[in-house]
This record gives structure tokens, sequence and C-alpha cells, in this order.
């Protein structure tokens, strides 16, 4: 009998405050295991605060996170097992080589020696990494930097990858490898959940969205319905508001 989740992820009011003040309130979320799901919202939203509490990076003040059907906060290492993350701003081992730091990933999460060489061959080689033998990470590209972390999240072969501004700074080229690669790990089964304030990203990757804005999910489903028959653009600014310039406001700035 198959016993996995249907939900990839799920949320239960999750709450985070800093310094007295509550910047995520109560999010719910359920994520469709091989979804490839996007998390909009603007800066500041409460994103990256959601999805580092769902992944076990920052502890919530309340509410649970669970990942393929495992709690995050009460088993942590089993849930972990089968996640991969790519957080944003999260500091790295960049004085290795991309290979010396994908070899060190392999290795901690428990796989033997000969399966992290092949699949680090793997992935550098189709990440387009492969010709950078002896370059450390630290002196990395934008594009190049996101590529191995997204190496890093998938040596394991996890069945749930977290992205965090996956593709914020990549140049076109990194930024379609990247698209392909996610979108071949969604056909294989896998699911993804993405954060972006790009919508037009979203749109063109994503099979369902959720928007969230001031620490709260507004809308939440397939992409359609969230849409609701318009684009994702002006169904979110719909939504967050703030999108008007007063006329006059800039009167200066007209000859």
């Amino acid at each position: 009998m198959d016993h996995t989740p249907s939900s990839a992820l799920s949320l239960r009011g999750l709450t985070k405050s800093f310094d007295g003040t509550e910047v995520v309130h109560g999010v719910s979320l359920d994520v469709p295991a091989g979804s490839f799901y996007g998390l909009v919202g603007p800066n500041g939203a409460g994103k990256t605060t959601t999805l580092s509490m769902a992944t076990g990076l920052l502890r919530p003040d309340a509410g649970s996170a669970e990942v393929l059907g495992i709690d995050m906060w009460a088993e942590p290492e089993r849930a972990k097992a089968g996640l991969g993350v790519l957080a944003d701003g999260l500091r790295t081992f960049d004085r290795l080589t991309g290979r010396e730091l994908l070899t060190y990933v392999g290795l901690i999460r428990g796989m033997d020696a000969a399966t992290v060489s092949d699949r680090t061959d793997s992935l550098l080689q189709a990440l387009g990494l492969a010709g950078e033998e002896g370059k450390l990470v630290v002196d990395y590209s934008a594009g190049m930097t996101k590529k191995i972390l997204l190496a890093c999240a998938l040596i394991h072969s996890p069945r749930l990858l977290v992205l965090d501004e996956p593709l914020e700074a990549v140049d076109p080229v990194s930024g379609e490898v990247i698209r392909t690669i996610l979108r071949r790990y969604v056909a294989g089964g896998g699911t993804v959940i993405l954060s972006s304030h790009v919508m037009q990203l979203v749109e063109e990757l994503c099979s369902h969205v959720a928007i969230i804005a001031e620490g709260q999910v507004l809308a939440s489903g397939t992409l359609d319905e969230v849409r609701a028959g318009g684009s994702l653009v002006d169904r979110f600014i719909g939504l967050v508001g703030g999108a008007d310039v007063a006329e006059g406001s800039l009167s200066w700035l007209e000859s």
C-alpha cells in the first residue's frame, strides 16, 4: 500500500516574532506532492521567514511544519533527509572548489563515496560547471553560485526542493539551465517550492501558487484558481495594493 502523503509540505499556524513584533501571522499552507509551487509576495512579506521555519532553519514561535508527512521540529533529522534547500543568503563553505563542496555535502548526507563522486560528476556537467575545476566557490559569479547551491540541494536525491529566490541575479543562460533541471525534476515526481517576487517566472514555471503579504497568506491554490481569469500580476496588485502613484506627486520630473 502507498503511504506517500498527498502534501509534500503542510504548514499549520506558523507564527514568528522578532524583537516583540510578529512578522508571520499563523501561516497555513498545503503544497501538493508533485507540484511546482510558487510562493510570491513583495519584499518583506515573510516568505523567507516562513520557508526558514518550514525547513528547520528557524524555530517557529507557534505552529507546525510537516515535510513528506514528518514533523520538522519533532523529527528534524528524518524530515530533512527528504528535503533539499537553497536558502537565500545562507553562508556556505565557499573556500572550497565546487567539486569539494559537493563532495562534502554528499558525505555529510551519509552517502557512500562512490555515489557522491558519480553524482558530483553528473551535476557539474549538467549545470555547466565541469569546466571550472580548481576555482573556489567564493570566486564564482552569481549565476555559478546559484547553480552550485542547487547542486548541493539535489545531490542526495530529495523528494522536495525548497528554493528561496533561486533565479535572482542569475544570467539568462544559467537561468535557463536551472529552469530545465527543475522542470525535469518535477516531471520525474519531485516537488518544488519556489519563492519569488517575479510574477512572470512563477506563471511560466508553477502549477500552484500562494500570495503572501505582511506575514499572511492572501490566496492559494492552482495557478488558474489564484489568477481568477486575469494575470497573476493583476491579482497580486489587487490583493497587496500599493501600486498607485498619486497624480502630480512627481510633477517636477515632467518637462
